[in-house]
């Protein structure tokens, strides 16, 4: 046989591939369109659930999915500091307690007041950096500190703390809600109207109103070695940053998306707005002053 190919050869092996034929894309039906815009009722907004609600009574307006138990992040804090002013309001000397950064406040994860194992620094300058910066490391020194001081069964005094953080929300009616830690990292959830309550409840203590419309604080720590510094905390709710708006809390986890429990007021009309489960950290903003300037429209037109 001869080494050299028939000069058609190629031709034999090319042929199944050269006359086999594309199947054609499959299509897909379009999807059904929906009714058209409608032109009253609230806006449309990224976050799974929202709430407002009246500032000077507390009363409920309006709401989507307001009752639907959903992951709140840093929204807990709230719950934190209520707690740690409760104490305060029964014996003002709980602000100026001093307290020592324990390793494990100084190892929780996620957003942080800065502060250092074995640094000291009183209640009062701590609750700063608990709601400004957000501080997961200052919920947990918190929960350490107080939660000895409630008869709650627990393997620690962590344990105890959240348990009176649940406590609470039962004596508050809270139905949707559910704490498993002191800062929001866990899978802490509540429903946007519950968040309505405890911030109606929170923003009557002055103290509490104070600190959550504060947009930075600077306070002095001594650390381990008995040295002074100087810290700055900032708040991390944008808000503040447009006059009318008094806080209250921000809160984002990949599980609860990006959340933030609000109050303002315009023109001697005070609401609250929750919204849960925003797209982005920008889109809680822009849906929380989008559902502002709606219910101020109808309270006024209506």
């Amino acid at each position: 046989m001869s080494r050299w190919l028939h000069p058609f050869a190629f031709l034999l092996v090319a042929l199944p591939v050269a006359f086999t034929h594309a199947q054609p894309p499959k299509e897909e039906p379009l999807p059904v369109k929906t009714a058209a815009e409608k032109l009253d009722g609230p806006p449309l907004v990224s976050a799974k659930a929202w709430a407002i609600a009246d500032g000077k009574t507390g009363k409920l307006l309006w709401e989507s999915k307001g009752a639907e138990p959903l992951a709140i992040a840093s929204t807990t804090k709230i719950m934190t500091a209520y707690i740690v002013l409760t104490l305060a309001a029964e014996d003002p000397k709980v602000l100026d307690e001093v307290m020592t950064f324990s390793e494990r406040a100084d190892k929780t994860a996620g957003s942080t007041s800065d502060l250092k194992t074995g640094d000291k620094v009183t209640v009062r300058d701590l609750l700063f950096g608990l709601l400004l910066p957000s501080g997961n490391d200052a919920s947990t020194a918190f929960a350490e500190y107080f939660g000895g001081r409630f008869k709650h069964e627990g393997k620690d005094e962590v344990a105890k703390f959240v348990a009176e953080m649940n406590r609470t929300a039962k004596a508050l009616k809270m139905q949707e809600t559910k704490y498993l830690d002191p800062h929001g990292l866990g899978n802490n959830t509540a429903s946007a109207r519950d968040l309505l309550t405890l911030a109606f409840t929170a923003l009557k203590n002055p103290t509490f109103a104070k600190y959550v419309s504060t947009r930075r604080h600077k306070c002095s720590v001594t650390d381990a070695d008995g040295k002074k510094r100087e810290v700055i905390w900032n708040n991390t709710n944008k808000l503040l940053d447009i006059e009318g708006y008094e806080g209250v809390k921000t809160g984002t986890t990949t599980a609860a998306g990006a959340c933030l429990v609000s109050s303002g007021k315009h023109a001697g009309d005070h609401l609250l707005v929750v919204v849960l489960g925003s797209t982005t950290g920008d889109g809680r903003y822009a849906d929380t002053r989008n559902l502002y300037r709606w219910a101020w429209t109808e309270r006024k037109t209506k």
